[in-house]
C-alpha cells in the first residue's frame, strides 16, 4: 500500500501490485500484519468517482471478491464474512482488508485496497494471546483447499473484483450489501463490538445502507460505523 500511494501519480488506470515479500506489513489500526512466503499480499489502487463515504463502502466489494475467489479453491460453505473486513474459514481468519484514500475536494483523489490472503502458512499474531477480539489465523492449505500460488490466486482475485465492480455499477450499493449479507457470519446471532470507548452485545441484525453494523441491544438497535467484532 506504500508503494502504491507512492507511484500513484504515475498510473493512469487501476493497478494491482503485488508483494513477494513485506517487511513493514499492517492491519487495520496500524496493528501488525505477518506475511510469510507463498501468502498474498496486494494492493488495487484506483481513482473511482466517489465520495470518501462511497469509497468506505468498497470494503465490503473486495470482501465479496475475496469470497468467490476463495471459494474456487474451498467449499464456498466453509467460508463466511466477518464485519467490517475479514474473510472467514472454518471459523477462523484467513483473508483480511484495509482501504486507504487521499482526497482534497468531495471526491477521492485515489482509492487503495490492500488485501493479505493466508494461502500456504497461518502466522501467529504478535498480540493473539491477549488479545479479546484476535481470531485464530488459518491458511487455505491447512483447513484443506487446493494448493494455489499468490500470483494464480491474484488472477483469480482481480476477476472477481472486476465482477463486482460491475455489479456495483449496474445495480448500485444495494446489490453489494445484498451478497455481502448472504455470507455473513453470526447474522441472527449475539455478538460484540468494541469501539474505542465501549463494549457493545446484541443481536447481529444486518448492516445498513452505509455500511454500519445494526445491533438490537436491551436497549433498542445501536448502528455502529467502526469496532472490533468478536463472537
Amino acid at each position: 500500500m506504500a508503494e502504491a500511494a507512492r507511484i500513484v501519480r504515475t498510473l493512469d488506470k487501476p493497478t494491482w501490485i503485488m508483494a513477494h515479500r513485506q517487511t513493514e506489513a499492517r492491519g487495520r489500526r496500524n496493528r501488525p500484519w505477518l506475511q510469510p512466503k507463498g501468502n498474498l499480499a496486494a494492493t488495487l489502487i484506483f481513482r473511482p468517482q466517489a465520495t470518501p463515504q462511497e469509497a468506505a463502502k468498497r470494503s465490503f466489494l473486495a470482501a465479496n471478491a475475496l469470497f468467490e475467489a476463495l471459494s474456487i479453491y474451498v467449499d464456498r460453505n466453509r467460508l463466511a464474512l466477518k464485519w467490517p473486513n475479514d474473510v472467514l474459514l472454518n471459523g477462523g481468519k484467513i483473508a483480511g482488508i484495509l482501504l486507504e484514500s487521499a482526497s482534497r475536494g468531495p471526491y477521492v483523489d485515489w482509492l487503495s485496497i490492500g488485501i493479505g490472503v493466508n494461502l500456504t502458512s497461518a502466522p501467529t499474531p504478535p498480540d493473539a494471546p491477549d488479545s479479546a477480539t484476535a481470531f485464530r489465523p488459518v491458511s487455505l492449505i491447512q483447513e484443506g483447499g487446493e494448493r494455489i500460488g499468490p500470483e494464480q490466486f491474484l488472477t483469480t482475485l482481480a476477476d472477481a473484483f472486476a465482477t463486482q465492480e460491475a455489479k456495483l455499477a449496474a445495480f448500485g450499493f444495494p446489490r453489494i450489501r445484498e451478497d455481502w449479507l448472504r455470507n455473513a457470519a453470526r447474522i441472527g446471532e449475539e455478538i460484540t463490538a468494541r469501539t474505542g470507548k465501549e463494549t457493545i452485545k446484541g443481536i447481529f441484525d444486518t448492516i445498513d445502507q452505509d455500511g454500519n453494523l445494526i445491533l438490537i441491544t436491551s436497549r433498542g438497535p445501536r448502528s455502529i460505523a467502526a469496532a472490533d467484532v468478536f463472537f
